[in-house]
């Protein structure tokens, strides 16, 4: 491009139109030639990132980048400018920005190179003019009617400020319950954001073949939904799009939507006929983020002179960074499970998340339900101190009933939050320690819930949320085929778990298929710990369909009912008679003969009575929750103002564990996440930029920190999970957090009201200052 600034319409490739063999470019040095067929080798892809948190692009010269050496094709904004993202009304984001950046580290150009080196060097050769724009780095400023020189970060809102979503919800008669009440308690609290850190960078390879089709393998948590938006993005038929999920690490929530860099590594394939990578650097992926939101909180709850909550009013600011993300959902996932875990006699919750020059925010682990419930648990514990009632009682009393209705009209089925109380309370001592430990030694207690899916898709349709395929060979090996993506939490081996009990064979007989939008059908993905439930009832339901045609195979050689037949340790038996068997193999291939080729179809859609009827109903539904409490035990250094703990006992309600060893690693897990969150990680600022993005800087707990944690599964009977199962992926994390906050008031006598507990807060918290906001958290308004 020239000095005039007019951005380019198409990417541009070196050389002239390239001669194919086989579909695939063929260039000197460019390919590996085996029987006079090109093998392209891999080009290494970088992306050019903004130095500025608000900037109108004036133009970008690539002309230099695009001589050097080794670089193969370059884009920009104008190559690829369908809009898109994971939400269908937060469509906001491009691959690469157009027009203005809105926050450090957003694309703006994309390289391709022979190496990963050579994209690195031309995409530092791309020159951009900007005219900079004042940034919004906070939620008091987002909040703020824009006005003189300053310019929205989403010009095209119709709101005169910042705010992307406001939500305003009421449940009973909140006037009267206040009145009602024997005392009104009201704190405000805030809970800062931070990132997944997840151990593995964000990558994927695209090729796009000779056929036409694309191929993507992506380190991604939802390749369905991926599967949705690059066809949109790159304006190809869906059924040219495949995805393909390896099990390549953890994801925490941090790679549930699409990003640029799986979008760019897919548009250069197809541009160059090679096989194309992006891997992001630790930096990279905190710009990326779409970590936790900062959250600031209002919390009032009236308590009648029994401590039963009369009345609870949460108002949330979230700080959602520059672009929607889930934040919608997110926004209402902070006010909507609150009482899942209380009874209320009326509720109310008001939301507002703001656009700042930050990275965008989304779904961590917990979800929008982290912050609220920090909040909510640690004036639950000052509501008990108040009252002279032991916490842990005070919340067995005032707890959900199982198979109920919430204040906000969701269903409750199993509740095992009273038993994980129980649990937690005798195996520490806590009613004996609490609030007589020596100065400095406190412990601490909290409970929570969560869901086991949401009970919408994100895109409402009445198709099911996750289908799977059984397929049995004559050789007795068993084929599961679902479109999860394992990210650590084992649903793999959940899948083998359900599919070998319902056919009664051996887990090492059964192989899963997973991740691979061409070969399995479709799941909605790794998000609000979904998958063993809905995954895992739709393999139990592709089983059953298989095991029922076995059955009637069975049946038949037998001379017996199939209702009679017996699936168990690699035979199917008389349940009259049990010597007269066959052996799986044997009934495998009786099954063939009988009804062809042997596989049975299952999905899952969860029952349409979760919620009530009311606007924005549609987040919170789930078919069931699952019950966490926690007990922490501190201890903090009055001259320091370290805090550290010292045991972490947290007991979980999953319904029925399938696999107890990957149930306790989950929980122990948890733990560990939330005694980084409670005390050190914190995603901050200082002149619009990060102030750590790197995992040198930034501190999560090392293993020297972490304390001893007892994880205690508490089993009860879903009725509706497959065999009894409910989640244990994200519910045990929530209420590790006010379980460190309240252990660590027992410990020093003052309450902190912020997060991360840092030794500075500690030490103004012993001088006598609370760490309480000054000012009063404004007050979103429908207006707003």
């Amino acid at each position: 491009m020239g000095s005039n600034g007019a951005s380019p319409s198409l990417a541009h490739v070196v050389g002239v139109p390239l001669p194919r063999i086989d579909g695939y470019a063929k260039v000197t040095g460019a390919a590996i030639f085996a029987d006079d067929i090109a093998l392209p080798r891999m080009l290494f892809g970088k992306l050019l990132r903004s130095p500025h948190a608000h900037a109108r692009i004036i133009a970008i010269d690539y002309e230099r980048a695009l001589r050097h050496p080794g670089v193969v094709a370059i884009a920009v904004g104008g190559d690829l400018p369908v809009r898109y993202g994971i939400l269908p009304s937060a469509q906001d984001e491009t691959v690469f920005a157009i027009d203005k950046v809105r926050y450090v580290g957003e694309p703006i150009a994309g390289v391709v190179a022979e190496d990963e080196l050579t994209a690195q060097q031309a995409a530092a050769l791309i020159e951009v003019r900007y005219e900079i724009l004042p940034s919004v780095m906070s939620i008091d400023e987002a909040l703020l009617e824009v006005g003189g020189n300053g310019e929205k970060i989403h010009p095209d809102s119709r709101k005169a400020n910042n705010v992307h979503k406001d939500v305003h919800l009421a449940f009973g008669d909140l006037d009267a319950g206040f009145a009602d009440a024997e005392r009104i308690f009201d704190d405000e609290y805030f809970f800062e954001g931070n990132p997944h850190a997840a151990l593995e960078e964000h990558s994927a390879v695209a090729s796009f073949g000779a056929d036409g089709q694309l191929t993507l393998w992506s380190s991604t948590q939802t390749p369905h939904y991926l599967h949705r938006v690059a066809a949109s993005v790159l304006d190809l038929p869906a059924s040219r799009v495949r995805i393909i999920a390896p099990p390549v690490g953890g994801g925490f929530g941090g790679k549930t939507e699409p990003v640029a860099h799986e979008l760019a590594a897919a548009h250069f394939s197809r541009k160059t006929g090679r096989p194309v990578k992006f891997t992001l650097s630790r930096e990279e992926v905190f710009y990326t983020h779409r970590g936790r939101h900062p959250v600031r909180i209002h919390l009032q709850t009236g308590i009648k002179s029994d401590g039963s909550i009369a009345a609870c009013r949460l108002q949330t600011w979230l700080d959602g960074g520059a672009y929607g993300s889930y934040g919608v959902a997110t926004t209402y996932y902070t006010g909507a499970l609150l009482p899942v875990t209380y009874k209320m006699g009326a509720y109310a919750f008001d939301g507002c998340r703001v656009y700042t020059n930050k990275p965008p925010c989304g779904p961590k682990r917990g979800h929008g339900t982290t912050q609220p419930r920090y909040a909510f648990e640690s004036q639950l514990d000052e509501i008990a101190k108040e009252l002279g009632i032991d916490a842990g009682a005070y919340r067995t009393a005032i707890a959900i009933d199982p198979y109920s209705r919430t204040i906000n009209h969701l269903r409750v089925t199993s509740c095992g939050m009273r038993e994980a109380l129980s649990a937690v309370s005798e195996r520490t001592d806590y009613s004996e320690k609490h609030g007589k430990l020596a100065p400095g030694r406190g412990i601490g207690l909290a409970a929570s819930a969560y869901l086991c899916g949401a009970g919408l898709p994100i895109y409402w349709n009445p198709m099911p949320h996750s289908g799977a395929i059984v397929k049995v060979d004559r050789g007795g090996g068993v084929t599961v085929f679902c479109g999860t993506s394992d990210c650590g939490q084992g649903s793999q081996n959940m899948l083998a778990v359900i599919v070998a009990e319902t056919l009664g064979i051996d887990i090492l007989d059964v192989s899963v298929c997973a991740g691979d939008t061409d070969l399995t059908p479709v799941d909605l993905g790794s998000y609000s710990s979904r998958v063993t439930f809905m995954a895992g009832n739709a393999a139990r339901s592709a089983a059953l369909d298989v095991r029922e045609r076995i059955a009637a195979a069975v049946g038949a050689e037998l001379g017996i009912a199939a209702e009679r037949c017996v699936f168990e340790r690699g035979r199917v038996f008389d349940r009259d008679e049990p010597e007269r068997a066959l052996s799986f193999i044997d009934a495998a291939r009786a099954a063939e003969a009988r009804f062809g080729t042997l596989a049975g179809v299952g999905s899952y859609t969860p029952p349409e009575d979760l919620h009530g009827d009311f606007k924005g109903s549609g987040v919170g539904p789930s078919p069931a929750y699952s019950y966490s409490a926690c007990v922490a035990e501190v201890e903090v250094d009055f001259e320091t103002g370290e805090v550290r703990v010292e045991r972490i006992v947290l007991a979980h309600d999953c319904g029925r564990a399938l696999n107890p060893a990957i149930v306790e690693g989950q929980i122990e897990g948890s733990a560990y996440m939330g005694m980084g969150e409670a005390l050190m990680e914190e995603s901050a600022f200082r002149n619009d930029l990060h102030r750590i993005p790197n995992l040198l800087d930034y501190k999560t707990p090392t293993i020297l920190d972490t304390p001893r944690i007892e994880a205690i599964v508490i089993e009860t009977e879903e009725l509706e999970g497959p065999y009894g199962a409910k989640e244990a992926g994200e519910g045990p994390l929530n209420p590790v957090i006010p379980a460190i906050a309240n252990a660590v008031a027992d410990a020093i006598g003052a309450r902190i009201f912020a997060t991360p507990i840092t030794p500075e807060r500690v030490l103004q918290a012993l001088d006598g200052t609370t760490g309480k906001l000054r000012l009063r958290a404004p007050v979103a308004t429908r207006s707003a």
